[in-house]
């Protein structure tokens, strides 16, 4: 059995003959750059410097030899341009990070220092236009910085808040067919971020690529206007889901069933705690626009829907399964509520869960190798019966992570399955 089939008998609720593994496919999935080189080294692969896939992150792409060494089932699609909108392949240049690792970038992915000595990137690399983003010089990651202009509430036009988000070109389909093709190539199962759909993703609103950002774009008036401002808002998502319906239309004939799952939205609504907003409020604003889109792709094609969202949503899971989601992520276990047991007992027949594989926030970072074995193998019991778990920790590994753990969790899957 090839991992392509093994992904098709977890996603439609069917025991393979061992569990899918993803490390590395999407931007909530990933493996920071320096926990890339550092797995590299410990594998003993060819030492040279990490390309970093995701910049905002600072993920780091992992490369076939790496894939092998891992296990992994699930690679990704990536698409032409990063979150900056810039060309993310072709050229690429060396950038040396705060924490003394060399790693490539996009030619066009222009930096400079500020007074503090923060790194900023530009958007669409123009160093002519205001930075859009700034990592701090003790970070490993970058923030994005509030570009956000005077609020006349009788100005406010939605269409401001979209213009990052336009109908696909003729060159971009081009790139999602030869991309789709090369990872369908690999046996491997594909999963791809398409675009247009990320209705109030916080780590997008700000609008990294946009040079001169209109509309609401600062964090905080995001979440304000869901309670204030809630036609504006649905003004938005309605023509987002136009535009994406349409994208979806045209990369369908293109790409076909060389996808296997698409990444349809990270909006995150949970805390450590609790929730961002009540369930109600989730099904008035959020769920008739998620709905459509789940509903065009299912009547459409054979791709799976995915979910991101983390923190404290047991409440919410039935909503998103209204809404015809397939697929939930990263299945935050340290959040209150998020019992593996009970998430699998209740939702597992109609939900697959993408992550959950190990705790994030103590276990991996700061626990013992055997502690992570343990984890592990507990988590993958649980979550891995009749299908339904793609093995992923709860969100991206980040740096600083000892080697030693990452590699724990990774032989604690290969010792369970």
């Amino acid at each position: 059995m090839n991992s392509k089939e093994r992904f098709d008998l977890t996603v439609n609720h069917k025991q393979p003959d061992r569990i899918v593994v993803d490390l590395g496919s999407t931007a909530v999935t990933g493996i920071h750059a320096q926990s890339v080189e550092n797995l590299r080294k410990y594998y003993g692969l060819e030492a040279k410097p990490v390309r970093v896939i995701e910049p905002y992150q600072m993920l780091g792409l992992i490369d076939d030899d790496l894939i092998e060494a891992m296990g992994i089932d699930v690679i990704g699609a990536w698409g032409k341009n990063n979150m900056f909108g810039i060309y993310n392949h072709g050229l690429m240049k060396e950038l040396k990070t705060f924490w003394g690792q060399t790693v490539l970038v996009p030619d066009g992915l222009n930096t400079t220092y500020d007074a503090n000595g923060d790194l900023l990137i530009y958007p669409e690399g123009d160093l002519s236009a205001p930075p859009s983003s700034r990592m701090p010089v003790a970070s490993y990651f970058f923030d994005a910085i509030v570009r956000q202009a005077p609020i006349i509430e009788e100005e406010l036009d939605v269409r401001d808040n979209l213009e990052e988000f336009t109908l696909i070109s003729e060159n971009e389909l081009e790139f999602w067919k030869e991309s789709t093709r090369k990872a369908r190539a690999t046996g491997k199962a594909v999963i791809a971020a398409l675009g247009s759909t990320a209705l109030g993703d916080i780590a997008l609103v700000p609008g990294l690529q946009v040079k001169h950002p209109k509309g609401i774009r600062d964090i905080a008036e995001w979440y304000m206007s869901t309670v204030m401002r809630p036609d504006y808002i649905k003004g938005i998502f309605e023509r987002q889901t136009e535009i994406a319906l349409e994208n979806f239309s045209r990369i369908h004939e293109v790409v076909g069933d060389n996808l296997d799952a698409v990444f349809i939205c990270g909006t995150d609504f949970g805390t450590q705690e609790s929730t961002f907003c009540a369930p109600e409020q989730f099904d008035d604003l959020w769920l008739p626009y998620y709905r459509r889109i789940n509903d065009w792709v299912h009547s459409n094609t054979n791709w799976k829907t995915f979910k991101h969202s983390c923190g404290a949503v047991e409440s919410f899971i039935p909503h998103f399964i209204e809404a015809g989601f397939d697929i939930i992520n990263p299945v935050q276990l340290s959040a209150k509520g998020m019992d593996p047991a009970h998430l699998k007992r209740n939702y597992g027949k109609h939900l697959v869960f993408w992550g959950g594989g190990v705790d994030t926030q103590k276990t991996l970072p700061y626990g013992k190798p055997e502690q992570v074995r343990n984890e592990v193998l507990r988590l993958c019991d649980i979550l891995g019966k009749d299908g339904g778990f793609v093995f992923n920790t709860v969100h991206n590994i980040q740096a600083n992570v000892p080697v030693e753990n990452i590699v724990a969790m990774i032989n604690a899957v290969k010792e369970f399955n």
